[in-house]
């Protein structure tokens, strides 16, 4: 299995319009952060973590070529207002590409995508998506993909967990509490990934101190913190997180 963060940073990205702050001023490659979303790879299948508004640069600066199905987090503008460009990839298979979300963001991409339900006029193309309510683990191209309600605010938000021949990995880019239930599903995994958004307490995401305790929780054999706003740079983040945990940033590529 291949993780590729195509995105690491926050709703506003950074450097973030406008703002002459340290981190949005870096010289550290590693401070620029491309709205969140990751690409998870095995033989057999790509698949695609969230829809950001980043995504068709994303897939151009790394070269993406396919993208057999995707998985979306929740409905928040920074996660998915790429959708759109999945349109590049769908005009290209043969049949819809399936893409599964929770029952709220379902909805949420039918309100703001209407077309999925309409079909193109003629000479014209829309994005070919069939669409799924993800309650239960599913078996999708050698993957076992199972879904990881959370709390995140009002969002109707789940992360995943990736498993393919003998490999884990589990994503939660946004939450604030993960249910006991949620940890348990977790627990073990090769490689976690969770929200971090700063240092100091937010009211809807983990802070560093609130990730590192459900990490630990969690006990993975590799943890890594995503989704850090301009509070934080990359080296502040490293100096600040325990042995065994790190910070994520665009680029960042992980195979076993």
């Amino acid at each position: 299995m291949r993780v590729t963060f195509l995105g690491t940073g926050t709703s506003y990205g950074i450097p973030m319009p406008g703002c002459d702050c340290p981190v949005c001023r870096s010289d550290d490659p590693r401070d620029r952060r491309h709205r969140t979303a990751m690409l998870i790879e095995s033989p057999d299948a790509t698949l695609l973590l969230d829809t950001p508004p980043d995504l068709r640069t994303q897939c151009l600066a790394f070269d993406i070529r396919r993208i057999d199905g995707v998985l979306m987090t929740h409905d928040h503008a920074d996660h998915l207002f790429g959708f759109d460009d999945l349109r590049a990839y769908t005009n290209r298979m043969p049949e819809p590409m399936p893409v599964w979300a929770s029952a709220g963001t379902a909805q949420t991409l039918r309100r703001i995508f209407a077309y999925l339900d309409q079909p193109p006029l003629p000479g014209t193309s829309l994005a070919r998506i069939a669409l799924h309510v993800a309650e239960e683990p599913f078996d999708f191209m050698g993957f076992r993909l199972t879904p990881l309600p959370a709390e995140h605010g009002r969002a109707d938000m789940i992360g995943w967990k990736f498993e393919s021949e003998g490999r884990s990995f589990a994503a939660i880019p946004d939450c604030k509490t993960i249910p006991p239930e949620t940890l348990a599903l977790c627990r073990g995994v090769d490689l976690a990934v969770l929200d971090a958004l700063r240092i100091r307490p937010h009211p809807t995401h983990m802070n560093l101190d609130e990730s590192v305790a459900a990490l630990k929780a969690i006990g993975a054999k590799h943890s890594l913190v995503i989704h850090l706003c301009h509070e934080v740079s990359h080296v502040q983040a490293e100096q600040r997180l325990p042995d065994g945990i790190a910070p994520a940033h665009d680029g960042l590529r992980i195979e076993w």
